[in-house]
């Protein structure tokens, strides 16, 4: 049964499209309760070029060309160029596809009209909780946003993958990877009155793609499932190596955080004001804000536990429903 439109939430997925973000953007688009609206891109994973291009080529391969891209800003804040961590590029791969080939070509070019400012206005546009943008990156474009526009700051509703409030950070003993690239930049979106949702570790390492999530896609025997199994078998792979433990599976990041901002049931928080350290050993640490501590509004939430089967089994669903539709339509 498909989504009425008063239950449809419309979504902006800013990206730096690496493996997990595919995949959330294959959720977005396999779920009949969302509307994706645009794509901005971002740096992290891959740079913002190659991100915006695969992208463009994922839209292609599922034939949603109608969905506009955008650039974003292609470096951290205090920065003033961005060259991939080779972490980033170990987990995703060169092409930040796991080095499988996205299987569509397209002549299609990025909008004209930035990142930034395709925010603002569509939070201008819609009313408050019917848009949710959500960054599975570095935050950078989102505080350029929230700077350039303030009015929109108590209209937007953000629902982020990133941050680390009770685990280690996955780059360090502190810091988890979206928030390393610009810990600035996020902590001046932590310290505005935005509605912000953080999906981070806390959760997002509770939530596995197994190898036979990734038989089931091959099964179909589409190329889209074809793609998304060798992708996402590379990240098992390459997840097992590295951590040298044998995790059944690769965690869902970017695809959980897609999740929530559909459907906010899925998981538990805490509510709480925050910050990101920005020097010394705790940098890009997310911890509560001491001078936030009293005050009685707290604009973000913490996820903190997450119902694993709902999500893993809801993933599957729709991921090989959008598979099937692709194929039935080419």
């Amino acid at each position: 049964m498909s989504a009425s439109n008063e239950t449809v939430r419309k979504i902006i997925l800013d990206l730096d499209t690496g493996i997990d973000d595919t995949l959330a953007l294959s959720y977005v688009l396999g779920s009949p309760d969302a509307e994706l609206i645009g794509i901005t891109g971002t740096y992290g994973n891959v740079v913002l070029d190659q991100g915006v291009d695969n992208d463009l080529r994922l839209l292609a391969m599922y034939g949603r060309e109608d969905i506009p891209v955008f650039k974003g800003i292609d470096h951290p804040s205090t920065a003033d160029s961005f060259s991939v961590p080779p972490d980033s590029e170990i987990f995703h791969g060169a092409n930040g596809t796991g080095n499988i080939e996205i299987p569509a070509q397209t002549d299609r070019q990025a909008s004209q009209q930035s990142s930034v400012d395709f925010i603002i206005d569509a939070v201008r546009r819609y009313p408050k909780g019917e848009l949710v943008v959500v960054p599975t990156g570095a935050l950078t474009t989102i505080a350029a946003a929230l700077e350039k526009a303030p009015d929109i700051v108590d209209r937007i509703s953000i629902v982020m993958m990133g941050g680390t409030l009770t685990q280690p950070g996955n780059v360090g003993p502190f810091a988890e990877a979206n928030i390393n690239q610009d810990p600035e930049a996020a902590n001046r979106v932590f310290a505005t009155t935005a509605d912000i949702t953080m999906v981070g570790l806390d959760v997002t390492t509770q939530a596995l793609m197994s190898r036979e999530d990734t038989e089931a896609l091959r099964a179909t025997g589409t190329s889209a499932g074809r793609f998304l199994a060798d992708m996402t078998d590379y990240y098992i792979d390459i997840s097992e190596k590295e951590s040298g433990v044998y995790l059944g599976g690769c965690n869902l990041h970017d695809p959980l955080a897609a999740a929530v901002a559909i459907d906010p049931s899925l998981v538990t928080t805490f509510a709480t004001n925050l910050m990101v350290e920005t020097e010394g050993p705790q940098r890009a640490r997310t911890i509560g804000d001491p001078s936030r501590l009293l005050d009685p509004v707290k604009n973000t939430k913490v996820a903190l536990s997450v119902d694993t089967e709902r999500f893993t089994r809801r993933f599957m669903d729709r991921l090989l429903t959008l598979v099937r539709k692709t194929e039935s339509e080419r």
